[in-house]
């Protein structure tokens, strides 16, 4: 038998070197694969935490909505009817400056500051004399004696109107809860009463005052302002 020629080794050289361009190339084609694996598993994950994020937000968004008192609708003007407990009075109009000594409590009517108070949800008391000048243009006045509780404070809330209205604490009040037009007075004791929604229904922007249809907005805001 003849012997094997060996190898050159240019030969062996050349073969060594395709071997480890081989590797090289299934190294590298081997990392790229991960690499795809791994972004699409990324972009998975990318595509899922939007989705909960996005019902997280829809879910948050209709629990606001429902949690949320929504103004209730009532129409401009009453009818004149007849409401059990309302007490009327006959004040006069005028603009004065400085503190006023009202007869009621809280003041239904009588001279009162140029400047009326923006209507809206105060949580602290509002000066008196602003918020008569309210009154004359049609707002009504609901106070509520500072130890409401807060349960009952929101259903209060949900039962007024979003415009022409001042929501407030007041100390000193004959009742838990007072509702004040022009010259009308309510006194309620408790949150649930019927005559709340049936006093605004007739004393609301009612033409009766004595600047009907007068703004509500644009004058001055009370410390407290909520909304």
């Amino acid at each position: 038998m003849s012997a094997t020629p060996p190898v050159p080794p240019k030969v062996k050289q050349a073969a060594r070197l395709k071997q480890e361009r081989a590797e090289e190339r299934a190294r590298k084609l081997e990392e790229h694969r991960r690499r795809e694996a791994r972004a699409k598993r990324n972009r998975r994950i990318g595509i899922w935490s939007a989705a909960v994020g996005a019902v997280a937000v829809i879910a948050l968004v209709v629990t606001v909505i429902v949690l949320t008192p929504q103004p209730k609708t009532y129409a401009a003007g009453g009818t004149g009817a007849e409401i059990e407990g309302v007490a009327t009075f006959e004040n006069a109009s005028e603009h004065v400056q400085g503190p006023v000594d009202y007869e009621q409590t809280p003041p239904v009517g009588g001279p009162h500051n140029p400047a009326w108070l923006n209507c809206g949800v105060y949580s602290e008391p509002v000066p008196n004399e602003n918020a008569v000048h309210s009154l004359e243009h049609g707002a009504l006045w609901v106070t509520y004696d500072p130890s409401l509780s807060d349960s009952d404070l929101a259903e209060l809330r949900a039962k007024l109107p979003s415009t022409y209205v001042i929501l407030s604490p007041f100390s000193e009040l004959p009742a838990p809860i007072v509702l004040s037009g022009w010259n009308t007075l309510l006194s309620v004791d408790d949150v649930s009463d019927p005559r709340i929604e049936t006093f605004i229904e007739e004393y609301w922007q009612s033409g009766d005052v004595p600047e009907p249809g007068a703004p509500c907005t644009g004058a001055v805001d009370a410390p407290g302002k909520v909304s």
